[in-house]
């Protein structure tokens, strides 16, 4: 006989799941007993405290004999064959993948951070500094950005051209928020100290000491590596100090961040050039597992124009390094500086700063193609630099071999150029001459590679390796891999400025950061190809997005840099930008419209597509929208991303009782309002629990860096729960399931009056009057002063309630003291408070 009894209660039936015998119980379900045996089984809608729903049909299997069918209401039977995998099973649940998503309309991830070269979590670093949370948003940020304070002087943002804020008045001032949390920080008491794993006995070298290379050093030290920089010149920074100005970037800002990353263990060895004092092979044969080019790109380009080696004609690299050295830059009185980028800006306003009586920027395109930032061009202007739009260098034009004067010509903009930006064309017999004595080119620069493939022997004369011996170069940059930065040479990597060519400084330290992964996956043998990204769904490009989407936002104006003034700023190198006042920052954070997804490190739509690799899309046009309810104090409701799986429907209903929720408020368009505080809702959250998606998600929660199991304190009921902390600050609360008091039941504080751990009135000590005022106390002191007065209070004068926190039996022993000692029968609990 195929079924068995045990104990005349369990019916045990024989099955197959995928090609093997199982036994299960007839009473259970065929996903049931699939996860009993630890195999997986995808469903959406499923959820243990409730009936078997089936409605999001993903659960299928194929069962021999009938086809498709949906494993969470489907019970066992005796001789069934039953297949989890097939290719009608993958099929059909793609296709349902695919459906939902057509009708799921959001951002995964907020388009500021996909904007960011660096990938950072700009809309939690947000949110933290709304809340106050200065050093917790330099831990965040530091996952992606090992120099916050220095980034967030010279960075060009284009997370803010991204931001969704400009559909509603400006962007948030992302960039200057960076670095108020990273001043804020840095001169505070708390400091962010990252985690290090322990030491793995490897050692990597790194050849540069710029962006790229101390971001590699930084988290190659997370990892648990030896990181030690081989720099060229007298100081770590590369371009950071030697190519940007102080009154962009101070020095000491960029000392400071550079020693936190020296404290994590990495050495820094200047005055080391490569060719000169080491080479890569001999870098390998001293030991070291991996070496990580990252030289920049400290070379300036040529104009090619007659009279350009004649004295006066400075390139702008030289200029600015000499400069922040504080050597003679060889600079004259009246200036012309040739080229429209940030260099070309940087070495006219330090022009000025060393004594320039006029400074002319001359740039071949209009103000509308110039690659640098507006607010530097704007600030150049301030202070007096002329700028001459639509004009090339011809000539340099020279007396007694120094320069007399530029000979230009005017140019026309015509048809677009391979940058997409439009070619400019020379104008016929427009020559003019502008009378100066100095002439800076800054019209680009580029790796300085002779050395790199110099001889292994550092003693013995340099020459040139074997070609197959030889890193690979193209066009002047070394040759790396897109993804590894792996180049040609085992065990060599290469990133920044020397790959791509002359780019940002975020740039450069995203590349550092990955080349610091992909090293770490190379140290301990395992594939050196980045991890698969996750689906992710967008709703478009800003240009993509309709604005009435948000109509209902108030409109609130971007937050000012105050600078110094003018007439302070040619004296000497002083900061421009003096940064944000906290009341400042903190309203300015709150702006964020938190576009990104707070489920999409929790979202089992999106865990799913990646499972089933589905391309990530955009969201489909023309979809119907439904108004996203920010009404509720805890629970955020965005029916765009309802996938009507029902969960929260039947647990709010079933499990809950109060019928707060239902299909139905699908139906409201954009413009009218149905609001959660409109209903029965008691803030329990257990639909935040159940969501599979984005839907319905906590208003105020944050991705913690660590959580902790402890019981909820505001009753002795004894309900379990995680609360989730980042650095000192509590920013997410969940129940915990396997509590067998609440068993993931939580009431309204529990799941979300944790706020007041971190809230700046929270009373940590004992306070008592003394002159007519609360000054701070020891508990023993206190205490004392309590047992001296409570005698004078006996009788019904005196009341007492006792804490929520308090147990059946401490509230008992509380009330038998108030009775019997105090001698009055006003005593209550203000849990019913």
């Amino acid at each position: 006989m195929s079924t068995v009894s045990v104990e005349d209660k369990i019916t045990l039936a024989k099955i197959t799941i995928d090609e093997q015998q199982v036994l299960a119980n007839s009473e259970r379900t065929i996903l049931e007993t699939c996860r009993e045996n630890n195999i997986t089984i995808p469903t959406l809608c499923h959820d243990e405290q409730l009936n078997p729903l089936g409605s999001c049909q993903l659960c299928v299997v194929e069962l021999e004999g009938h086809g498709l069918v949906t494993s969470c209401n489907t019970r066992v039977a005796d001789g069934m064959e039953i297949r989890t995998d097939s290719a009608k099973v993958i099929a059909s649940r793609k296709k349902i993948l695919k459906t939902l998503l057509a009708e799921h309309y959001g951002d995964c991830v907020a388009p500021c951070q996909k904007a960011c070269p660096a990938g950072i979590d700009i809309q939690g670093y947000l949110a933290l500094i709304a809340r106050g949370a200065f050093t917790e948003a330099v831990g965040l940020i530091k996952e992606r950005l090992p120099i916050p304070a220095t980034i967030g002087r010279i960075c060009p943002h284009p997370c803010e051209q991204a931001c969704r804020r400009n559909l509603v008045d400006e962007p948030l001032s992302i960039c200057s928020l960076k670095r108020f949390a990273a001043d804020q920080e840095m001169s505070g008491v708390r400091k962010f100290v990252p985690t290090l794993k322990p030491a793995s006995g490897l050692k990597v070298a790194i050849v540069g000491g710029g962006p790229a290379g101390l971001s590699a050093a930084y988290y190659l030290a997370r990892e648990g590596h030896a990181a030690t920089i081989f720099e060229t010149l007298p100081k770590a920074g590369g371009m950071l100090r030697y190519g940007i100005p102080d009154y962009r970037l101070p020095q000491n800002i960029l000392d400071k961040e550079i020693d936190s990353i020296k404290n994590m263990g990495v050495k820094i060895l200047t005055g080391k050039s490569l060719g000169k004092d080491f080479t890569v092979k001999s870098l390998l044969a001293e030991g070291y597992n991996a070496v990580f080019l990252a030289i920049g790109a400290h070379q300036s380009q040529k104009m090619r124009v007659e009279g350009e080696k004649l004295q006066g004609v400075l390139p702008g690299i030289d200029f600015l390094r000499n400069a922040a050295m504080g050597k003679e830059t060889g600079m004259g009185k009246r200036v012309a500086v040739v080229g429209g980028g940030n260099t070309a800006i940087d070495a006219a306003r330090v022009s000025l700063r060393l004594g320039a009586e006029e400074v002319t920027i001359i740039y071949r395109r209009s103000r509308t193609e110039m690659p640098a930032t507006d607010w530097e061009v704007e600030e150049a202007e301030e202070e007096g630099v002329k700028l001459r739009f639509l004009a090339a260098p011809e000539k340099i034009i020279g007396e007694n071999g120094k320069v007399k004067a530029i000979e230009c010509i005017k140019m026309a903009l015509g048809e677009p150029d391979a940058s997409g930006r439009r070619r400019p064309e020379p104008v016929a017999r427009s020559q003019f001459i502008l009378n100066v004595d100095t002439v800076i080119a800054a019209i680009g620069q580029k790796p300085e590679l002779s050395s790199l493939n110099s001889g292994a022997d550092v003693m013995a004369p340099l020459s040139p390796v074997s070609e197959q011996d030889a890193i690979a170069v193209e066009r002047g940059n070394i040759t790396a891999h897109s993804e590894t930065l792996l180049t040609n040479m085992k065990g060599v990597f290469a990133g920044g400025d020397c790959v791509t060519g002359a780019a940002t400084a975020v740039e450069a330290v995203a590349a550092g950061r990955r080349a610091a992964m992909a090293i770490d996956r190379f140290l301990k043998g395992e594939d050196l190809a980045e991890p698969e990204k996750p689906f992710e769904i967008t709703k478009g490009k800003l240009d993509e997005v309709n604005e009435t989407e948000f109509a209902h936002f108030e409109r609130k104006p971007r937050a000012k840099m105050p600078k110094l003034p003018e007439h302070d700023r040619l004296k000497g190198f002083p900061e421009v930008e003096l940064g944000f006042p906290e009341e400042v920052a903190r309203k300015e954070a709150s702006r964020c419209l938190e576009c990104g997804c707070k489920a999409q490190d929790d979202c089992d739509l999106r865990d799913l597509a990646t499972e089933y690799e589905l391309d990530s899309m955009t969201a489909t046009r023309n979809l119907r929208l439904f108004p996203r309810d920010l009404t509720h104090p805890f629970v955020e409701r965005d029916p765009n991303k309802c996938i009507a799986c029902s969960k929260c429907v039947h647990i709010c209903q079933e499990v809950q009782g109060v019928g707060a929720l239902s299909l139905g408020y699908r139906v409201t368009p954009v413009g009218t309002s149905l609001s959660l505080m409109d209903t029965t809702c008691v803030s329990c959250g257990q639909c935040v629990a159940t969501c599979p998606v984005g839907a319905l998600v906590r208003k105020k929660g944050l991705k913690p860096a660590r959580e902790v199991k402890t019981i909820c304190p505001y009753c002795g009921v004894g309900c379990g729960i995680y609360l989730g902390v980042r650095g000192d600050f509590v920013v997410d609360a969940r129940a915990d399931f396997d509590n067998p008091v609440s068993r993931g039941n939580l009431c309204v504080k529990g799941q979300f009056g944790h706020e007041f751990i971190n809230h700046p009135d929270r009373l940590k000590t004992p306070l008592i009057k003394k002159n007519g005022k609360f000054v701070e106390a020891s508990w023993d002191e206190a205490l004392g002063l309590i047992a001296a007065k409570l005698p004078q209070y006996k009788g019904d004068h005196f009341a007492a309630l006792s804490s929520a926190r308090c147990t059946n039996e401490d509230n008992y022993v509380f009330q038998k003291f108030v009775r019997g000692v105090m001698g009055t029968n006003n005593v209550d609990h203000c849990a019913r408070l």
